[in-house]
């Protein structure tokens, strides 16, 4: 068993409520992902002229 505390959570919502945005921004808060994949997406946003999408971006692509 791991030494970190574990916590069992479940998000329940209807459609397009923002469950999936919460627990993207929940895991990039808390360094789940590595800061070379942001930026990877980061970058893909700003090329295809999304940048305001940028973050949804990330999120999406690393769930």
């Amino acid at each position: 068993m791991a030494d970190k505390p574990h916590l069992n959570l479940v998000i329940i919502g209807h459609v397009d409520h923002g469950k999936s945005t919460l627990v993207g921004q929940t895991m990039l808060q808390t360094g789940q992902f590595p800061a070379h994949m942001i930026e990877k997406y980061k970058e893909e946003a700003k090329a295809k002229g999304k940048e305001s999408f940028a973050r949804e971006n990330v999120e999406l692509q690393l769930m």
